[in-house]
């Protein structure tokens, strides 16, 4: 059940490993991929280069102890290949993410409708499993509503229904004997209504570090300043890392953002002195350094209390003290979150250790399979969520489909 990425993947594996079996797809909506078709900007970030399991893994703030034997059975490796045949060509950018070469998600959508439709995948849209029974004897029998409204008897289960918000939408599966790891947000950018940095909307520098006051939690890479805050790779990649300890502080927090992450304040301090040597006659604020943007620096600069006329060689200590502390720690003030675009990743979901690996069948109810985001995985962005869903999917249709029973298979 679910008509995502994980959901097809794993009713398109099931049915090319039995081609004797009736596999049925069945989405609560009429709306087929909606995150494929949304992701990296409309361009989908199917997967990312790692040549072992080992590199991979270490993407994944949640999964990542569970997933590498998983990986071993179908990587990233694996992914590009199964594209491939499928006439889908993908194409690596420098920072590792893959996307097609025609850089359109509709070319990711249409390639799984196709190998779904070849592969003879019965696709239910606008119907749901209002109730869901295990049977005596195995299997389970669904009631389903909508425009194909019946009852259902199937011989196994896959839910790809992906993440959710509320730990109340979950109360289904824990009806089914299932333990639910709370759902929290993860991958969202900073609110800072009060931010020093308002006037700067669309000034991005490719290499800063971002760590949240009093925690252990940091990660460097490209930051963004946005009318709302802060974006960017770096702060995305730490709000999934420190999903959980971002919940329990309510959002609520100072991120002090290192500019300049090559320098500690020794060697910026050794840095200055040589350079105002050298260069004394230099305006500070007009003349931008270490390829930082002319906003940036200018807005660092005059809040460091440095005048427009102020050289280099005029500057009082006081105030370079204070223009260090700008290029090192900015101090934000965090208030709240705000989804990345359109794309919505939980961090929760079914507790991993209630679940066969290898299979993705649960340990608890025989027949019963999961996969994406409905799990207690989540990775940071770059293509690892999608490979998440790509690799449980094929799992678990796999060893769905290696079954023999006489009955329908449901993904």
């Amino acid at each position: 059940m679910g008509g995502g990425a994980a959901g097809f993947f794993g009713a398109i594996t099931c049915a090319e490993t039995n081609p004797h079996l009736r596999v049925l797809l069945i989405e609560k909506t009429g709306k087929l991929l909606s995150k494929v078709r949304i992701s990296g900007g409309g361009r989908c970030n199917v997967t990312h280069a790692a040549d072992t399991p080992a590199q991979l893994v270490q993407h994944y703030p949640r999964g990542q102890k569970q997933l590498k034997e998983p990986f071993k059975q179908f990587g990233a490796t694996d992914t590009v290949r199964w594209f491939e045949r499928r006439g889908v060509r993908l194409k690596t950018e420098p920072d590792g993410r893959m996307f097609p070469t025609t850089d359109s998600s509709e070319t990711i959508a249409q390639c799984l409708l196709d190998a779904a439709h070849r592969a003879g995948v019965q696709i239910l849209l606008h119907t749901q499993a209002e109730h869901i029974e295990p049977l005596p004897e195995g299997g389970f029998r669904l009631t389903l509503t909508g425009p194909h409204a019946q009852t259902l008897e199937v011989a196994r289960l896959l839910i790809a229904t992906g993440g959710a918000p509320k730990a109340d939408q979950y109360a289904w599966l824990r009806q089914l004997g299932h333990s639910i790891q709370e759902p929290v947000p993860s991958l969202f950018t900073f609110n800072v209504p009060d931010s020093p940095l308002r006037e700067l909307p669309g000034v991005s520098v490719p290499q800063a570090r971002v760590r949240v006051a009093g925690e252990k939690l940091e990660y460097e890479g490209p930051v963004l300043v946005t009318h709302w805050g802060l974006s960017g790779p770096a702060v995305l990649k730490l709000s999934a890392w420190g999903a959980r300890r971002l919940h329990d502080l309510q959002y609520q927090s100072t991120a002090l953002v290192n500019w300049i992450p090559q320098h500690t304040e020794e060697t910026l301090r050794q840095w200055l002195l040589e350079f105002r040597e050298q260069n004394g006659k230099k305006g500070v604020v007009n003349n931008p350094l270490f390829g930082l943007p002319q906003r940036l620096w200018r807005t660092l600069a005059e809040q460091a209390g440095i005048g427009p006329e102020t050289r280099w060689s005029e500057l009082p200590a006081k105030l370079q003290n204070r223009l260090i502390e700008g290029l090192l720690r900015t101090a934000l003030p965090v208030r709240g979150k705000t989804t990345y675009k359109d794309e919505f990743v939980t961090c929760g979901g079914i507790v991993l250790s209630e679940v066969n690996m290898q299979t993705m069948e649960s340990r608890r109810v025989p027949g019963l399979h999961f996969a994406g985001e409905v799990l207690d995985i989540d990775g940071i962005t770059g293509g690892f969520n999608f490979q998440a869903a790509w690799t449980t999917g094929f799992l678990a249709g796999r060893a769905m489909g290696s079954m023999h029973e006489s009955l329908s298979e449901v993904a």
